[in-house]
C-alpha cells in the first residue's frame, strides 16, 4: 500500500497555552500526564485529549521546544533533507487540544503520591501516567566512550545538534580520509537505522571525497535488511565501505576521543570522523521511577500498561513489549493503543482489542529506497508478529524510487499525527 497523509492518518487502532508550570487540574477532570514528547508521547497526548473531547485533563511535559526527528535524520547526513525539515514544535497540541505542555524534565515520579516531580521545581499529578522518553546509554558500553565525548565523537542517535555535529565533521574530513562507526548491539532504536546512516554517509562522501573509507564496526553477526544494504554499496558505493563483523574484531572495540582513535581487535585505527552508537537502554526516568527490568520497561502488549504499576503506560523505544522493533512508526502506533485504553478507564468508552503495525524504511542511494514492516498482536506473554514482508534483492529501479516516495508520505503523515 502507498501511504501518504491521508491513508496514514486513518491507520491506528484508536478510532491552551504552552505553560512553564503546570495548570491546576480542570475542576472534575480525571488527569493524564504524558513524559516526553515525540513519537509516542506527542501522538498519545494529541489522541487522549482529541478523542476524549475535553473530558480528561491532559498535560505533556517535554524539555525541548523543539523536537527534531530521528527517524529521517540520516537524510540529512545525505544531503536530502535540511535540518530545518525534521524539526517541529509543540503549538498545534496546545491551541488546538488544548493539552498544558510544559517545557522541563521531569526528574522523578512518586507512584504513591501520584505526581511527577519537574527539574524547575514543583510537581504535576497524574490519574494516569504515560512515559515515553525514548532511549539512553548504558554506561561502559564501548571502552573509552562515555557521554561527555559525545561532542567529539558523537552519536547522533538523539536528532538535533548532534546530528548537525556528525554532519560538520563528516563535511571537514581530508580527502581521502576515514569514518568510522561503532555500531549498537541488539536491541536498540531503528534496527536498520545504522546501515542507512552508512549509506548517507557514503553517498555524500561518493560526491565529495570519493577517495574516502568507511568502516563499520559491529558486535551483531546479522542486521536488519543486511542483503539489501550490501547489494546497495557494491551498487552504488564499491569498494567504498568495510564492515568487521564479530568474526573479524566488530565485537572487540575501544576508543580514544583525545587521539580520534578506535581500537578493532587490537588494530588501532587513525579516524578523521568517529559515530559511536552505543548500547541502549529505556530513558532515565523509567529507571528513576522503578519501572524497568534490566535495561528497559516491561509492558502488557494489550494496553502498553507497565507490568509493574497499572496507572503507568510505558510507549516506544523504552518499552519491552515482544516482537516490535523500536522505531517511530512503532511508537505512534502502541500510542493509539495506549491512548484508547487510557481514556476507556477514565470515561468509560470503549476499549476495541490492540492492533499494531511498523514499517521502516531506508534510503540507500538517490530513489533507492528499501522497507521493512509487519503486523502485530497481542497475547499474554508479548506483541507477536502475525505478518510480514520486506524489500527483496534486484528489484527494479521504479520499485524502488516508489518505495522511497512512499516514506516521504509517511513521514508526512506521522509528523502531522503527531503534532496537530
Amino acid at each position: 500500500m502507498t501511504l501518504n497523509r491521508r491513508t496514514f492518518l486513518g491507520t491506528g487502532v484508536a478510532a491552551a497555552a504552552t505553560l512553564s508550570a503546570p495548570m491546576v487540574r480542570a475542576q472534575g477532570r480525571p488527569r493524564v500526564v504524558v513524559i516526553g514528547g515525540g513519537a509516542g508521547g506527542a501522538t498519545a497526548a494529541r489522541y487522549i485529549a482529541k478523542d476524549s473531547e475535553g473530558a480528561i485533563d491532559v498535560t505533556l511535559i517535554e524539555p525541548s521546544r523543539t523536537y527534531f526527528t530521528c527517524f529521517f535524520s540520516n537524510l540529512y547526513l545525505g544531503g536530502f533533507r535540511t535540518l530545518e525539515s525534521l524539526a517541529h514544535t509543540y503549538a498545534k497540541l496546545a491551541t488546538d487540544y488544548g493539552i498544558n505542555v510544559v517545557h522541563d524534565w521531569a526528574t522523578g515520579v512518586d507512584r504513591d503520591a501520584k505526581t511527577v516531580a519537574l527539574a524547575g521545581g514543583g510537581s504535576v499529578p497524574y490519574d494516569k501516567l504515560v512515559i515515553s522518553p525514548g532511549i539512553d546509554f548504558v554506561d561502559g558500553s564501548v571502552p573509552g566512550w562515555d557521554i561527555s565525548a559525545q561532542g567529539v565523537m558523537p552519536h547522533a542517535y538523539k536528532a538535533g545538534t548532534q546530528t548537525a555535529l556528525l554532519k560538520a565533521q563528516i563535511e571537514a574530513m581530508p580527502q581521502g580520509g576515514v569514518f568510522v562507526m561503532v555500531a549498537p548491539p541488539n536491541p536498540y532504536r531503528c534496527p536498520p537505522g545504522p546501515y542507512e546512516r552508512i549509506s548517507m554517509v557514503a553517498h555524500y562522501l561518493k560526491a565529495n571525497n570519493p577517495t574516502a573509507k568507511i568502516i563499520v564496526a559491529d558486535p551483531k553477526e546479522q542486521y536488519s535488511k543486511q542483503a539489501l544494504f550490501e547489494e546497495g554499496w557494491q551498487k552504488h558505493y564499491p569498494g567504498m565501505v568495510e564492515r568487521l563483523g564479530p568474526d573479524f574484531g566488530g565485537g572487540n572495540v575501544s576508543v580514544d576521543p583525545g587521539a580520534m582513535t578506535v581500537d578493532i581487535d587490537g588494530e588501532v585505527v587513525k579516524a578523521d570522523a568517529v559515530n559511536v552508537i552505543p548500547a541502549q537502554k529505556a530513558g532515565h526516568i523509567c529507571e528513576v521511577a522503578g519501572l524497568t527490568d534490566g535495561n528497559w520497561a516491561p509492558v502488557d502488549g494489550h494496553s502498553m500498561v507497565s507490568r509493574l504499576d497499572p496507572e503507568i503506560y510505558i510507549l516506544g523505544d523504552a518499552s519491552a513489549q515482544g516482537d516490535m522493533p523500536k522505531s517511530g512508526f512503532s511508537a505512534n502506533s502502541q500510542a493509539k493503543v495506549a491512548a484508547m485504553a487510557v481514556r476507556g478507564a477514565l470515561t468509560g468508552s470503549r476499549v476495541f482489542p490492540a492492533k499494531f503495525s511498523n514499517t521502516c524504511w531506508s534510503l540507500i542511494a538517490t530513489d533507492d529506497g528499501v522497507k521493512v514492516g509487519a503486523a502485530y498482536e497481542p497475547t499474554e506473554e508479548k506483541i507477536a508478529s502475525v505478518s510480514s514482508f520486506v524489500s527483496q534483492t534486484g528489484e527494479d529501479a521504479a520499485m524502488r524510487k516508489a518505495t522511497y516516495e512512499e516514506s516521504l508520505g509517511w513521514y508526512s503523515g506521522i509528523t502531522s499525527d503527531m503534532f496537530g
